[in-house]
């Protein structure tokens, strides 16, 4: 499929969807050549990486001339959407390759799972002794199942019949090898909860099962996907709540769900209506003024979707256009830039999920539909022990979102302060750029309530010892360098009331100095407030924010 028969293809399945009304045509046609241009853009950084001698792409960290496997895999997945030249001859290469770098080892907890990178030494050796996560990462194997699922689906007419049998026997060990995984044994987290690992799961192995008549596949397929609808139905909202990269991967794989398998499917039945809500959730939180979604972030690798790529701004890039979504000019140039890499799947898949966007979604897109709340709930067990209650309220140049929780962890779900953000501010300043504000996650529960110009926040057991950190953002390229209290904060006029101490700290944490490292390599200021010595009382912050010129 050449970039000009997938802008073809999309055109007429967007027409057709116009045709019963779902959006204005001039609008929805567009999205046709956002998708060509996203395809287009996503390989042509890819190309300059692609070592054709090994047939692998070098590491898009640029570690040492090393290479990496899933990035390879989505690239091959691009070639053959693009197919020009010697692109599908390439595309069969780099499967191939990463086939042969297959975890075969049928006891081992990695099985079917695909190697990091093809250099590493052999997993479960002394040497290098297994670590989920880090020598060998479980997740990989729904991020290449999907892909080769993919291939076979939109281009197996460019696929050699040997190579066809070759990914099937693949996607078969990968189905089985994800199948030993069970959330809280062996170090593993894959509860229904963990939604986007979850959604891949149930897809690949049900479309695996019915691919080669394994019933018993098939049927593992439905038990994991009725899980994890049942937790999404309870609010309509996915577990891994509002995280602009893992949202991405969840509509990713709930579009092959709704796309490849039968109505006979528990997939293939919900699936659009899934994506449909995990949308609409969406664009209620979304403000176009400040391009971002509005907290709280369940896991999130940046505070400023304009400064970290997240795969939900690709998805974003194909519905409005690049100029109009959450990225900057070059891509490449913004924080955790590897996840451009997926970007020619979301290209793919686009005239399909696309047609599933309901026009209030669309439109909150393109304009802030005006000042409004938001008011719902997400559940991840076994962590919660009751729903996260999520409140948020949107201006147009003011958002304000918080979770209240009761969990078993810190630091969310994901177990991971540096991702999980219970309750941010973000506003606009005056050359454009956006300021934020996020609560560092150091407590098991809190109680947060976001309203009108105001976030209040509560620890229920917390004591006299109890801290509250805002990671605070630097400042515009034209504000104060210099950081020392709320008043030189660009943008925002921040009032504090509560039982905390009101002598608060501020440090700073920067690339290369300052009382610590970066978070996501986003550098900020932290106003930490603690409680008097001795108090008695439960640990409460008030803020009240208003906008300023400063």
């Amino acid at each position: 499929m050449t970039i000009s028969a997938l802008l073809h293809g999309l055109r007429i399945l967007i027409l057709a969807i116009l045709c019963v009304g779902a959006a204005s045509h001039a609008n929805r046609n567009a999205t046709a050549a956002f998708a060509a241009n996203l395809l287009q853009e996503s390989m042509s950084w890819m190309d300059m990486y692609y070592d054709a001698e090994v047939g692998y792409l070098y590491s898009l960290d640029a570690a040492a001339l090393t290479h990496e496997t899933r990035a390879s895999a989505w690239y091959a997945a691009g070639l053959f959407a693009r197919n020009e030249g010697d692109d599908v001859e390439q595309a069969a290469r780099i499967v191939r390759n990463v086939i042969d770098g297959q975890h075969r080892n049928v006891s081992s907890q990695w099985f079917g799972d695909y190697q990091i990178y093809p250099e590493e030494p052999t997993v479960g050796t002394k040497q290098y002794p297994p670590k989920i996560y880090n020598s060998w990462d479980p997740n990989w194997r729904g991020f290449v199942g999907t892909t080769f699922v993919l291939i076979l689906e939109e281009f197996s007419h460019l696929v050699p019949y040997d190579l066809e049998k070759y990914i099937l026997e693949s996607l078969y060990n990968t189905s089985i090898g994800d199948s030993y995984r069970v959330g809280g044994v062996d170090g593993d987290n894959l509860y229904p909860a963990y939604s986007n690992p979850s959604i891949m799961r149930a897809f690949v192995s049900g479309w695996v099962g019915r691919r080669l008549n394994d019933s018993n596949m098939t049927s593992a397929g439905e038990t994991d996907a009725r899980e994890v609808i049942n937790l999404f139905t309870r609010a309509n909202t996915l577990s891994e709540f509002n995280s602009g990269t893992y949202a991405g991967v969840s509509l990713f794989a709930l579009t092959l769900w709704a796309k490849y398998l039968p109505e006979s499917s528990l997939m293939g039945k919900y699936g659009a209506s899934m994506i449909q809500n995990t949308w609409a959730s969406l664009g209620s939180l979304y403000n176009a003024n400040l391009k971002n979604v509005a907290g709280p972030w369940d896991r999130s690798y940046g505070y400023d979707m304009n400064r970290y790529l997240s795969i939900l701004a690709l998805q974003i890039w194909t519905l409005v256009g690049k100029k109009n979504a959450p990225i900057n000019a070059k891509p490449y140039a913004m924080g955790h830039k590897d996840d451009f890499a997926i970007g020619p799947l979301i290209a793919i898949i686009a005239p399909f999920h696309n047609t599933l966007i309901e026009n209030t979604t669309y439109n909150a897109l393109l304009a802030f539909p005006g000042t409004h709340n938001v008011s719902t709930s997400a559940f991840s067990p076994p962590y919660d022990t009751y729903p996260r209650n999520i409140t948020a309220w949107l201006s147009a140049n003011l958002t304000i979102g918080a979770e209240s929780f009761s969990e078993n962890v810190i630091g969310g779900p994901s177990i991971n302060s540096k991702s999980f953000n219970p309750a941010v501010v973000q506003w606009a300043r005056k050359d454009g750029s956006v300021g934020w504000l996020t609560l560092h996650a150091q407590v098991k529960q809190l109680v947060a309530v976001a309203g009108k110009q105001m976030l209040d926040l509560t620890y229920p057991s917390g004591n006299d010892r109890s801290t509250f950190c805002f990671l605070v953002s630097t400042n515009g390229r034209m504000g104060k360098r210099d950081v020392a209290s709320w008043a030189d904060v660009e943008g925002l006029d921040v009032t504090v009331n509560g039982t905390v101490n009101m002598d608060y700290t501020v440090t700073f944490n920067g690339l290369v100095g300052g009382a610590g490292d970066t978070i996501n390599d986003f550098e900020f200021w932290n106003f930490t407030y603690r409680m008097p010595a001795g108090s008695t009382e439960k640990p409460r912050v008030l803020l009240q924010f208003e906008l300023s010129e400063s």
